[in-house]
């Protein structure tokens, strides 16, 4: 399946750090030309905990921002 099952079933109110992620991906126009930005934040504390710019939208984009986030 390309979707994943829904887990937190809209429950997006943690207690404590860490037990929640989200992520989104986004594109900005820099000088370079575009660049997208995948992101990752702890819905706990609101705070972004990996990030990722590259030229290119790719399953390594979003891997390199979770590795990012679970290393911090």
């Amino acid at each position: 399946d390309a979707v994943a099952d829904n887990l937190l079933n809209q429950n997006f109110n943690p207690v404590a750090p860490n037990q929640v992620w989200a992520g989104d991906v986004t594109y900005l126009r820099t000088g370079e030309g575009w660049m997208y930005l995948a992101i990752v934040m702890d819905l706990y504390s609101r705070r972004i905990v990996g990030w990722h710019i590259d030229k290119r939208m790719t399953t390594d984009l979003v891997s390199k921002a979770m590795m990012k986030a679970y290393n911090l």
